[in-house]
């Protein structure tokens, strides 16, 4: 929960640094950094405010909360980022490095491998979704490198790396979806349930995941500019 929101600080920090690396005025760079961190605060407080009132527990509304907690932002954010002119200047004023670096925090996937090894989660989704996180967040340093030479096949390794942390976000959050139970729940576990709808593991589905999908695909808008 303190890395979660070391993460957030640090998004706050680059956006800011990265504004000031573009043609806005002052005042510009101010309206935008708050049209940016307003919303994103926002989410994350109503995120976890959500979350220690167990709104996200199977059961606690008839209403598939979770799994819209991981899609809506997705829905609505996606198309935002990767249309914006200023978004697009901050990318361009932005060193690429930041936004792949900024995703070693993946690598506290590891603690659903935790969980699996425990016997508190069942395999079948924490053995993909914690490896998947893990290598992502360990190779987030060597592609923020390899695209840190100026070259086209650093940006390709580092398309690749986005490509690959969406993957593993995706197989994450389907796996979940339909072992979970809920509307969407089409496999029941033998052994150990699956146990993220409960406070502090389920911010990671209701927040992280969500804004880990948006950075990557703000990741491959850069890339794609450079």
């Amino acid at each position: 929960m303190a890395f979660r929101l070391m993460v957030h600080g640090f998004i706050a920090l680059g956006l800011w640094l990265g504004l000031e690396g573009t043609a806005l005025t002052p005042r510009q760079r101010q309206a935008t950094w708050l049209a940016v961190m307003a919303p994103f605060t926002l989410w994350a407080a109503v995120a976890w405010t959500a979350a220690i009132n167990g709104a996200f527990r199977a059961g606690a509304s008839s209403l598939p909360l979770l799994p819209a907690a991981i899609l809506l932002p997705v829905i609505v954010g996606t198309p935002v980022l990767l249309l914006s002119k200023r978004v697009g200047q901050l990318l361009d004023a932005m060193p690429m490095t930041w936004l792949i670096a900024l995703q070693v925090y993946r690598v506290f996937g590891s603690q659903w491998l935790v969980y699996w090894l425990w016997g508190v989660m069942p395999g079948l989704w924490a053995l993909p979704a914690g490896t998947g996180d893990v290598l992502t967040g360990l190779f987030a340093v060597p592609a923020a490198i390899a695209v840190a030479t100026g070259t086209a096949e650093g940006r390709k390794a580092a398309m690749l790396w986005n490509i690959f942390g969406l993957a593993d976000l995706a197989v994450a959050i389907t796996l979940g979806m339909i072992m979970s139970p809920g509307p969407f729940q089409l496999i029941i576990p033998e052994g150990p349930a699956m146990a993220v709808d409960t406070f502090p593991n389920v911010l990671t589905p209701a927040f992280v995941v969500p804004s880990s999908i948006l950075l990557h695909m703000l990741s491959l808008r850069q890339l794609r500019r450079g």
